[in-house]
C-alpha cells in the first residue's frame, strides 16, 4: 500500500502495492485547505494507515480461503469491522444456544419418533427440512434414549457379574466331587491329618497357628502353598483348615495326598467341633433360617431397586454385600477363634482369597499393646477407592441406633488377614457384642446395615484394634482393575476381595498370575478337572 501527493499539491492518491488499484484518492482544493491542515490531515492517514493495512490482510486471507477474492467480497467482509460488527455466524451460535436452552427445558414428546442411526437422522433432515428446534429436539430425544439403554446395560452386566461370582465353577466343583470320592475309596486319603505323633503341636504356642475357613478347595490349597513357600520357617507353620459337613471329604482327600511338608495341616468340619452348637450360636442359626434374610440373599436382586436414582457404583456394592456367603457360618466363624481354639494364645486368620508373598513370622512378633485384633486400617493410602473405607461406607446413619452410638468419620480396617490375641480376647466381651448388634440388625429388618460380616465385627472389637503397617495386607485385587502392580509385587499378603476371585472368568487377567503359580497343574485332579484351563 502507497501514499501518493501530486507536484501542486493538489490531491492524494492511497493505492495497492502494485499500482495498480487505487483505494482512495483526496482532491485538496488550495482555497479552502491550508498547508497546516494538509499537514495534520497526512499524520492522521499516518497513523490509521498500519491498521488499515492489517486488517486488510486479515480480510484478504479470509477471504482466499473462502473463495473469496473479488473487491465487493473483501468490502462486504471488511465493511462490518470497520463499523464494529461481528459476521453473521456469531448471531447464529447465539440463536441456536437459545434454541437449545429452550428445548433443554422441555421434555421430549413421548409420541417423537427418532431416527435409529446417525445417517438416518440426516437422510431425515435433507427430506423432511427440520427447523432448528426440532432438530435439537430429535437430537435430545436421541441422546436420552442412548443413556438409558447404556445404562440398563451397565445394571445387566453388574446383575450377571454377580450370579458368575456367586456361582461355583465348574472346575471346582468337579474337583470337590472328584476329592470326595477319593475319601471314601482310598485309604490314603482318609489318613489322619496330622499323624498321631504330630497332635501336641496343635496346641502348642511356640508354632505359628494359621486358621483358615473355608469350602473352596482349590483356594485353600493356595493359600496353604503360598504361606509355606513364603516362609522361612515352614517347619514352624501350623494350619488350621476348618471347612462344613458337606466339603470336608474332598477337603481333607486334598491334604491328605498333597502334604506341605514341612508344615503341619489339620482339617476340621465345623460338625467336628463341641463348642460350635445351636446352644451356643443360636443368632446363626437365626441368621440363617429368617425368611427375610434368604429372601434378601437369594431372591431378585433387582425387583424394588429405584435405577433411576442409583448410580452403578452404588448398585455394585449393594450386590456384592448380597453374597450368600455373608450368611454362612463358615464367614462368622473368627468371631468364634477363642472358644473354637481354647489352648492357643495367639493366631493369625486369613481368607481364602489371599495370596502370601511374604513370611509372616515377624506378625507373631508384634505387640499389639493389650489390643485383641491386628489389622490394616482402610481410611488411610494412595489408592483413594481401596483405602477409604469409614464406618460412614458400612453403616446406616439415618438409623437412630447407628446414629447414637457410632462415629462417621471413624476408621475402618480390613478383615482377611488378622493377628489375634485369643488371650488378650477372652477378657472381653467381643463375642457378645457382636450377637447383640446382629440381634438388633434382625429386629430393624436389616436396615442398619447390609454388608455381611465386618459391620457387626467393626462394633464389637471397637478399642480393641491395633492399626499394623499396611504393606501386610494390600486389598482390593477383587474390585479394582487399576491396582498398581509394583504395590502387588511388594505386599505381604494380597486380597482379592471383590467379586473378580482369580479362580473366575471375570478374574482381572493381569492379577490372575499371582494367583495361579501356586496351583499344581501337573496334580491329577486338577488336570483331569481342567482347572483355568
Amino acid at each position: 500500500m502507497q501514499l501518493h501527493l501530486s507536484p501542486s499539491m493538489r490531491s492524494i492518491t492511497i493505492s495497492s502495492s502494485n499500482g495498480f488499484v487505487d483505494l482512495m484518492k483526496i482532491k485538496v482544493a488550495a482555497r479552502h485547505i491550508s498547508y497546516r491542515t494538509l499537514f495534520h490531515t497526512i499524520l492522521i492517514l499516518a497513523f490509521l494507515l498500519p491498521f488499515v493495512f492489517i486488517l486488510t490482510a486479515l480480510v484478504t486471507l479470509e477471504g482466499t480461503v473462502n473463495k473469496c477474492s473479488s473487491l465487493d467480497c473483501l468490502g462486504r467482509r471488511l465493511g462490518p469491522r470497520l463499523l464494529g460488527r461481528g459476521d453473521d455466524s456469531g448471531k447464529l451460535v447465539r440463536d441456536f444456544y437459545k434454541i437449545l436452552n429452550q428445548v433443554n427445558a422441555e421434555a421430549v414428546p413421548n409420541d417423537l419418533k427418532l431416527p435409529q442411526s446417525f445417517s438416518q437422522l440426516v437422510s431425515e433432515m435433507k427430506s423432511k427440512k427440520y427447523n432448528a428446534k426440532e432438530f435439537a429436539m430429535i437430537l435430545k430425544g436421541m441422546m436420552e434414549k442412548a443413556e438409558k439403554e447404556t445404562r440398563v446395560s451397565k445394571f445387566a452386566e453388574l446383575t450377571n457379574k454377580h450370579f458368575a461370582a456367586s456361582a461355583v465353577p465348574k472346575g471346582i466343583h468337579c474337583l470337590s466331587l472328584r476329592l470326595t470320592d477319593e475319601y471314601s475309596s482310598n485309604a490314603h486319603a482318609r489318613r489322619q491329618l496330622p499323624s498321631p505323633e504330630l497332635l501336641p503341636i496343635l496346641s502348642d504356642n511356640s508354632y505359628h497357628h494359621f486358621v483358615l475357613s473355608t469350602d473352596n478347595i482349590l483356594a485353600a490349597s493356595v493359600v496353604v502353598a503360598s504361606a509355606v513357600k513364603s516362609s522361612l520357617k515352614p517347619d514352624k507353620i501350623v494350619f488350621h483348615v476348618i471347612t462344613d459337613k458337606k466339603t470336608y471329604a474332598g477337603m481333607h482327600s486334598w491334604f491328605a495326598l498333597n502334604p506341605v511338608f514341612p508344615a503341619i495341616v489339620e482339617v476340621k468340619g465345623v460338625h467336628q467341633f463341641e463348642w460350635l452348637t445351636r446352644e451356643n450360636v443360636p443368632v446363626l442359626e437365626a441368621v440363617e433360617n429368617h425368611f427375610g434374610i434368604r429372601n434378601y440373599y437369594h431372591g431378585n436382586h433387582v425387583a424394588g431397586a429405584n435405577l433411576s436414582e442409583t448410580t452403578p457404583r452404588t448398585f455394585a456394592s449393594k450386590l456384592q454385600a448380597r453374597s450368600p456367603k455373608y450368611i454362612s457360618l463358615l464367614n462368622h466363624l473368627r468371631i468364634y477363634l477363642p472358644e473354637l481354639f481354647p489352648n492357643l494364645e495367639k493366631v493369625v486368620f486369613l481368607d481364602d482369597d489371599v495370596v502370601i508373598q511374604r513370611d509372616l513370622s515377624p506378625l507373631w512378633e508384634i505387640d499389639l499393646g493389650g489390643k485383641v485384633n491386628g489389622a490394616v486400617e482402610t481410611c488411610k493410602g494412595e489408592d483413594e477407592w481401596v483405602m477409604s473405607k469409614r464406618f460412614k461406607n458400612y453403616f446406616n446413619f439415618s438409623h437412630p441406633l447407628i446414629s447414637k452410638n457410632l462415629n462417621p468419620d471413624e476408621c475402618a480396617w480390613a478383615y482377611g488377614m488378622n493377628i489375634f490375641d485369643l488371650h488378650a480376647w477372652r477378657r472381653t466381651d467381643i463375642r457378645d457384642k457382636y450377637h447383640t448388634w446382629l440381634k438388633e440388625n434382625l429386629k430393624s429388618n436389616l436396615t442398619m446395615w447390609k454388608l455381611g460380616t465386618l459391620p457387626p465385627a467393626l462394633i464389637a472389637f471397637r478399642g480393641h484394634v491395633h492399626p499394623i503397617d499396611s504393606s501386610w495386607h494390600m486389598l482390593g485385587l477383587g474390585y479394582q482393575n487399576k491396582t498398581n502392580i509394583d504395590s502387588v509385587q511388594k505386599a505381604a499378603v494380597i486380597h482379592y476381595n471383590g467379586q473378580a476371585k482369580p479362580w473366575l472368568e471375570i478374574g482381572f487377567e493381569h492379577l490372575r498370575p499371582f494367583w495361579t503359580k501356586y496351583i499344581n497343574y501337573s496334580n491329577d485332579f486338577i488336570r483331569n478337572c481342567h482347572i483355568l484351563e
